[in-house]
């Protein structure tokens, strides 16, 4: 029900994102979903790969500064207000979002987002009792 994303910690400086996708390209590590968020000092990169324990490694032995968080990721038809029924469903709950990013299903199609909660757990039961589908990390963990 979880999904590993991997925070990547960036000085906002030019050529340090493509530090970053060397070593995963050098690894054959595939970026599943990517984020990023800057402010004028440093960069928060947020990625689904779909080997998250090889990329954490090879990015640390690079010296680039890695977190792992679980987070869930939702999947749902590409329709209007697909994704205002998740959030809904959310906020009906009392489940606060931190942050979400979108991306394309590598297993069938369609739309999904990733959701970092308040609670991860929490959110996953009141999404899945409600018909939402979680994706697996065996699905985008390949």
């Amino acid at each position: 029900m979880f999904i590993d994303q991997i925070s990547v910690f960036l000085a906002n400086q030019t050529g340090r994102l493509a530090d970053v996708t060397e070593v995963l390209a050098r690894e054959n590590i595939d970026i599943r979903a990517m984020s990023l968020a800057e402010n004028e000092e440093y960069g928060v990169l947020r990625i689904i790969v779909n080997d998250p324990g090889l990329a954490v490694e090879k990015l640390r032995a690079a010296g680039i500064a890695v977190r792992v968080t679980p987070v869930i990721a939702a999947k749902f038809g590409d329709e209007p207000g697909a994704l205002n029924k998740v959030l809904s469903l959310l906020n009906d709950a009392c489940v606060s979002l931190i942050y979400a990013y979108a991306f394309i299903s590598p297993v069938g199609g369609g739309a999904c987002v990733v959701l970092r909660t308040g609670d991860c757990g929490k959110a996953a039961g009141v999404l899945e009792a409600n018909g939402i589908e979680l994706m697996k990390a065996e699905d985008i963990h390949k």
